[in-house]
């Protein structure tokens, strides 16, 4: 008797653009060409765009009426892999995606059946677009923060277009993703998603005090 097939892994997108609704956006770009790669490797995919949600602020799991975010904390945790995509503004991550940041800080108090917080276990990307120097350290700042909380970071896992300084051309107005570009993004995609299959069927030891 063989034992049924495992479910397919599947991934959430935030896109922390600050472009409301279905407004062009170079962020929502990229993270969909993150998820193409990661739904051709059978990965089941979706994505939500948070300025549209009202995330209350605050370091709370649920911030009381009108708060969107428990809505979106049971996408996350339901997923294998979280991707945050934001724009660099002023040097720095949007600030949707610090208010993303600033809402899973809480989890790092709920905890699973094993001591773990529940976060543990759970694989991130980033993905960074602008037209000024600045992706390197807002990835820094975004796998900080997701490492902490307790997302495990895959080998190259980000993907990133930072175009000419002093010019306005965003990513969307490409004509196509540059080779650099499409190849980190197949790379980190593929290293997501084999990451987060390692961990599914040999998840972290159980959390214990000090002996």
């Amino acid at each position: 008797m063989t034992s049924a097939a495992p479910p397919p892994l599947s991934a959430i997108a935030l896109i922390c653009t600050l472009k409301g609704r279905d407004a062009p956006s170079s962020s929502d770009l990229i993270a969909d060409q993150l998820l193409g790669q990661l739904r051709s490797g059978g990965v089941e995919c979706d994505k939500v765009r948070c300025v549209d949600l009202s995330l209350l602020p605050g370091v709370e799991a649920d911030m009381g009426e009108g708060d969107d975010w428990p809505a979106l904390l049971a996408k996350i945790k339901s997923a294998n892999i979280l991707v945050m995509s934001t724009p660099t503004w002023v040097g720095h991550m949007s600030s949707v995606a610090q208010r993303v940041l600033e809402r899973l800080d809480a989890e790092l108090s709920d905890q699973d059946q094993a001591g773990r917080p529940r976060m543990v276990g759970k694989v991130a990307l980033a993905a960074v677009v602008g037209n000024e120097d600045g992706a390197h350290k807002i990835v820094a700042d975004l796998f900080q923060a997701l490492n902490d909380i307790g997302f495990s970071i895959p080998a190259q896992g980000c993907t990133y277009w930072n175009g000419e300084a002093m010019q306005g051309v965003d990513y969307l107005e490409l004509d196509q993703a540059p080779e650099a570009v499409a190849t980190t993004t197949a790379a980190a995609a593929r290293n997501a998603a084999h990451l987060a299959e390692v961990l599914r069927q040999s998840p972290y030891p159980p959390y214990a005090g000090p002996d």
